[in-house]
């Protein structure tokens, strides 16, 4: 299990906790210090099931100067959106857990948290 995080966020801090409170083996990528790739984005979107716009945080100040909210939310817009997740990760919504059944989600809540314990694969 791979955790997406910025120390910074509170949500972050709490799903953290909340591992470690259940003695979780994982591994946590600090996302804006070791920047995803466009093939990373793809493949946790994928793993989430969801389209960049859904996982795009529109209020940072880097998402009002690049006009994302106008952007068209369709198939032809995917790419753009990706590109500017991969330039710009403070965009991207967190903490993101890969969970090891090869899901993903967005772990804002500790019911989140707890969904991605229960798919742990166990030896």
């Amino acid at each position: 299990m791979e955790i997406w995080i910025n120390p910074a966020c509170s949500k972050c801090r709490g799903a953290l906790s909340l591992l470690d409170a259940e003695g979780a083996g994982y591994t946590v990528r600090r996302y804006l210090e070791d920047q995803p790739t466009e093939d990373e984005i793809r493949d946790v979107l994928d793993r989430l099931g969801l389209d960049p716009w859904d996982i795009t945080r529109t209020q940072e100040a880097v998402a009002k100067e690049l006009g994302v909210r106008a952007w068209a939310r369709d198939a032809e817009a995917r790419e753009q959106w990706i590109a500017a997740l991969a330039a710009h990760p403070e965009l991207i919504q967190r903490p993101i857990i890969t969970a090891d059944d090869g899901s993903a989600l967005v772990a804002r809540t500790d019911e989140a948290v707890r969904d991605a314990l229960s798919r742990r694969r166990t030896v």
